[in-house]
């Protein structure tokens, strides 16, 4: 499904040049869970940018589902996202003044798709949330806002999910029941690639992508 064939991304602030990735090679199948860990500085962020079609490589060749990422306009790769692409950050980013069924509904706007609100809470009951629907951010737990944010991320049936540090902000418990519904969604044959600090969040995951200064360095299978 993701093929990265010898990416590389170069970041210029002012005279400076900052060599993010330094010819990334990965493939990553379709239906796999995967890890990214690595020290702050290592490229982790600037590859999920890449494989979130949110930036181009400098040189290289990002293949999503066949098709040649780098060579696409931007109103094709934000279809894509649209499309294909569920986020989770650690921050939930979900917006305070609309309910949790509002906040999952958004995606679909984008995407002109009829019955919002039946899709919308199809998400909700997937993630055990369909209870919750007319709850504000602010009347959730922290586990229950992820939930919710995941439902986002599941409205439009994507096949990849991308995770950012998806239980940075959350307790042990929580992030154990964060982790198991993302391996129930694994299952359901969606491809899911999180980025994490933690390794005991790792050994969720059927491989692990460890980097270093730019480079992939190492990998496990479990």
């Amino acid at each position: 499904m993701i093929e990265l064939e010898s990416v590389i991304k170069v970041y210029k602030i002012g005279s400076t040049q900052i060599d993010a990735l330094k010819g990334i090679n990965c493939h990553i199948e379709k239906g796999d869970m995967v890890s990214v860990m690595g020290p702050s500085g290592s490229g982790k962020s600037t590859m999920m940018n890449l494989l979130g079609c949110l930036d181009r490589p400098t040189s290289g060749r990002y293949m999503l589902d066949g098709m040649d990422i780098s060579r696409l306009k931007e109103d094709q790769l934000a279809e894509i996202r649209n499309k294909k692409i569920g986020f989770v950050f650690q921050s939930f980013n979900l917006l305070p003044r609309v309910t949790a069924l509002t906040n999952v509904e958004l995606p679909l706007v984008y995407s002109g798709t009829r019955n919002k609100r039946q899709h919308a809470l199809q998400a909700l009951e997937t993630v055990g949330l369909a209870h919750r629907a007319n709850h504000h951010p602010n009347e959730l737990s922290g586990g229950e806002q992820q939930r919710v944010a995941i439902a986002r991320a599941l409205v439009n049936n994507p096949s990849l999910i991308l995770a950012d540090e998806p239980t940075g902000n959350l307790d042990t418990q929580t992030s154990q029941s964060i982790m198991r519904l993302l391996q129930q969604l694994n299952q359901q044959s969606i491809t899911i690639v999180i980025v994490t600090h933690e390794e005991d969040i790792a050994n969720y995951t059927k491989r692990t992508i460890y980097l270093r200064d730019g480079q992939i360095v190492n990998e496990r299978k479990r």
